[in-house]
């Protein structure tokens, strides 16, 4: 049920959003679904291969550059390209291409298999000259081995004896795709990577490139074989820059086409022509069947810890797993590198990690593979020298402040207002720390770098805030809300830094109790002093949390409710988002928001306000958001569920499900939406199921849309999986490996054993 997404489009429009809809990726490298073949040169195409974390670094230009103002950037790079395959009919005299777009196309399909973790076309074409034959490519990046993008033809011939030639390319003259009027996307389009080695064998072709600044590499080792028996070869370079494999023959029955191409960078590997000639060798003698099934066995068992089901809505049971699939896709898997934005999908945002994976990625690999969201957690770490330097660019004299947006942990951000002012990410971050911590239990985790991180990171909370009046104030930052900017007491922000400062103080006691030896290393480490503990709980005690008696809410920043609301209904559809029509200072001057900011607040730490504030605060700001941003209908949905708004909850739900794959905000081309693709696990999990994580445990308040007959998931807690489903007459909780788990359903207690499961009748 709803393994599969499946598609008939051969529209050039419906391509281009195909090409981020069934990208190929595992964390290491991303392939966008490029047709091998390749398009009409008039088509608009973004042809793309990434490797996380592989970057050059960039001017940041400046019509006035002041203090502390980053002068560069980096920005992932598309590489080379060995996608294409072109398959032409016909004798020496005249030749038809197979493609979507010449001939006569009889059949076409194209699938998306969640389960098996490949891609397939399946192409049933006629030349003009009435050869015809049925094409079956299948690809996929391996999980089995990280370095590989694997592309599988079969050739079935219809008509007799049909003359084949096959090119197979490797491209090493890329750069990536620019849109100068839209700031999601990079307007710089200039070629950044020059090429260091291009040769071939009759084994192989190999093309290494540089990049112009960052001096890094990369490089393509690709090998194809045909299994016809009488076939010629030979090769071409054009230009200097690609390898063109040419095969001819005759194509009398069904026939195969077999192309690795493995895939390094000069960040993991010195020798990268020697490793990737290693790395073929050691899978070569597996076929490709062999590796498929490996690749299905890795997507079994993710599966079996992630997979949720929707029972009464098929549409929605795809769009699940379709989203669950990506975030697999683009999770880096090594400790050195994140999710960017994008994931491996595309280049929107230039490949920069955000706050987004912290705050709506890791819950889920955090609930359902501890083992990636340590891994996870660990980029952070890694980039931690660089958060203390950019605290002490800032002004501050101890903590980190993380970069707003980064790729090795330098900021990245040129937009200030919006960018590194948005300190809460540094708080995003300890809050993920700790989230983890709780859902695993996980003590050498503090031990190995979650304790240094929490301590840092509270550290810049003293720095930044002051005290007056006996309370402890953090003035001039932005919050999630990236419509209001540079603000005194953004409540997002200071409930965030409390929530930061309160459990540094406590992963020190934990730390303190499991390994003293450790912290005391730690602490000469740090220069912290006892006193500097003490600080940390004194201002998370005094932190102001600003609050309108009148209307009951917690206002977004000190002035927010003084302003003018934004003329919703003066503003035409054609105008949102804001942000693409409107000066940031018209924007500023309004009540308006993004996305949610106060509501965030109120879903990640619930235990601040009251239930009254939390449903007046959700009431008040949803009248003034524009969810231009798509982080933010999936936080309605969890908050409109936990104020006791289902069918609100439902709507935004079902706008954030099918976000990529209906195309929704109109930008899926450039890539896919990561944040909200989590986002969507959480509207379920958190939202619908009311799934909470706290320091005295696990907690859930479960409730079922109309909509549905019912939904199942699973979650990992302390160690031991445990299934969760809700169905319209029972609430089930079965422990399918451990020994005992308590948990809170509607904060009433209950024991969960092997031998015992929970069953409660609605």
């Amino acid at each position: 049920m709803s393994w599969k997404v499946q598609s008939n489009a051969t529209d050039i429009n419906t391509l281009l959003l195909e090409e981020s809809l069934f990208f190929n990726g595992n964390g290491y490298i991303g392939i966008r679904g490029n047709l091998e073949e390749g398009l009409p040169k008039h088509a608009k195409t973004i042809r793309g291969s990434y490797i996380n974390g592989f970057h050059d670094i960039v001017d940041i230009p400046y019509g006035e550059k002041l203090f502390a103002f980053p002068e560069k950037q980096q920005k992932l790079l598309n590489i080379i390209d060995a996608q294409g395959i072109e398959i032409w009919v016909g004798e020496d005299n005249y030749r038809e291409k197979v493609s979507l777009h010449s001939g006569e196309v009889l059949d076409y399909t194209r699938i998306l298999h969640l389960d098996k973790g490949i891609t397939e076309r399946v192409l049933h074409w006629k030349s003009n000259k009435g050869y015809e034959l049925i094409v079956n490519f299948k690809r996929l990046v391996s999980f089995h081995t990280r370095e590989l993008f694997h592309q599988f033809i079969t050739l079935t011939p219809v008509s007799k004896d049909i003359p084949i030639q096959i090119v197979s390319s490797v491209n090493g003259d890329v750069k990536n795709f620019a849109d100068k009027d839209d700031p999601r996307v990079a307007s710089d389009d200039e070629k950044r990577l020059s090429i260091s080695n291009l040769s071939w064998t009759d084994e192989s072709s190999f093309v290494e490139v540089q990049t112009k600044s960052s001096k890094l590499h990369a490089a393509v080792l690709s090998t194809v074989s045909v299994s016809s028996e009488s076939i010629s070869y030979r090769y071409e370079i054009n230009d200097g820059a690609s390898i063109q494999t040419i095969m001819k023959m005759i194509l009398n029955k069904e026939m195969t086409l077999d192309k690795r191409t493995f895939i390094a960078d000069s960040t993991r590997y010195e020798d990268l022509q020697g490793s990737l000639l290693a790395i073929n060798n050691k899978t070569a003698s597996l076929s490709f069947s062999e590796l498929a099934k490996l690749q299905q066995e890795y997507m079994a068992s993710f599966w079996n810890k992630t997979d949720v089901t929707i029972d009464g809505e098929d549409q929605i049971q795809e769009a699940i797993r379709f989203n669950l699939y990506h975030l697999l896709q683009s999770a880096g898997q090594d400790g050195k590198t994140s999710i960017a934005a994008k994931g491996l999908s595309g280049e929107g945002y230039e490949g920069h990690y955000f706050w987004d994976t912290e705050i709506y990625l890791l819950p889920m690999f955090t609930m359902t593979n501890p083992e990636l969201a340590r891994k996870l957690l660990h980029y952070r770490y890694s980039i931690l020298d660089s958060a203390r330097e950019r605290a002490k660019e800032m002004g501050h004299k101890k903590g980190a402040l993380y970069p707003w947006r980064t790729i090795i942990g330098t900021e990245c951000s040129s937009y200030y207002p919006a960018g590194t002012a948005q300190y809460h990410i540094s708080a995003d971050i300890a809050y993920s720390y700790v989230q983890y911590y709780l859902a695993t239990n996980d003590k050498s985790f503090l031990k190995d770098f979650g304790t240094e991180v929490l301590l840092e990171t509270a550290r810049l909370w003293l720095e930044v805030g002051h005290y007056q009046h006996n309370e402890f104030r953090i003035d001039a930052v932005t919050g999630p809300d990236e419509y209001t900017a540079i603000v005194n007491n953004n409540y997002y922000t200071n409930v965030m830094a409390k929530y930061n400062l309160q459990w540094a103080h406590k992963f020190s006691l934990l730390i303190q109790e499991e390994d003293p030896i450790y912290w005391q290393t730690l602490k000469n480490k740090l220069s912290l002093d006892d006193s500097e503990l003490e600080r940390f709980l004194s201002a998370a005690n005094a932190m102001y949390l600003p609050m309108d008696k009148t209307l009951n809410i917690n206002p977004q920043d000190d002035t927010f409710l003084q302003k003018e609301k934004w003329d919703f209904e003066g503003t035409p559809t054609e105008h949102y988002p804001l942000l693409l029509h409107y000066h940031p200072l018209t924007i500023y001057r309004y009540q308006v928001c993004k996305q949610a900011d106060t509501v965030l607040a109120h879903f990640l730490v619930e235990d601040e306000q009251s239930e009254y504030v939390m449903k007046a605060s959700y009431n008040y700001y949803e009248k003034v958001t524009t969810h231009d941003s798509s982080l933010s209908s999936c936080v309605y949905s969890m908050m409109g569920a936990r104020v006791g708004y289902l069918d609100k909850a439902y709507d935004y739900f079902i706008e954030t499900a099918r976000l990529d794959l209906d195309n929704i905000q109109g930008n899926t081309k450039d890539g896919l939406h990561m944040a909200n693709m989590g986002g969507t696990w959480m509207a379920i999990v958190a939202g619908f199921a009311g799934m909470r994580l706290k320091e005295n445990g696990l907690y859930f308040r479960p409730q079922l849309p109309k909509q549905w007959d019912g939904y199942a998931f699973h979650i990992q807690y302390h160690g031991q999986l445990l299934m969760i489903r809700n169905q319209k007459d029972s609430f089930i909780v079965e422990l399918l490996s451990g020994d005992q788990v308590d948990l809170y359903i509607w904060d009433k207690k209950y024991t969960i054993t092997t031998d015992n499961s929970l069953v409660i009748t609605n």
